[in-house]
């Protein structure tokens, strides 16, 4: 299992859009979201970190991979964005 923080995923929309992105990599693919602390967790064969930050990114969001000790890994990814950009008026 992956973890990731996504520092923008700040509502249920953006819980939709990501997991949407990361289906259309592995349609079997289980995800676990914590909105509080900004993670999604990927469980899947199909794709590595890379592969899943990169769906993660071309939906829109900032995703920064976690170890298991929770200390970030770097990873090329875009600049950080405030609200998901959806106009539900998250922050």
């Amino acid at each position: 299992m992956l973890t990731f923080e996504v520092s923008d995923m700040t509502c249920g929309h953006c819980v939709g859009v990501i997991t949407k992105a990361v289906q259309a990599v592995d349609p079997s693919a289980k995800l676990q979201f914590n909105l509080a602390a900004h993670q999604v967790q990927i469980e899947s064969a199909q794709a590595d970190a890379q592969k899943w930050s990169d769906a993660i990114t071309a939906a829109g969001y900032t995703p920064l991979p976690l170890r298991a000790d929770a200390a970030p890994v770097a990873l090329d990814v875009p600049p950080r964005r405030s609200g998901c950009g959806s106009g539900c008026g998250c922050a």
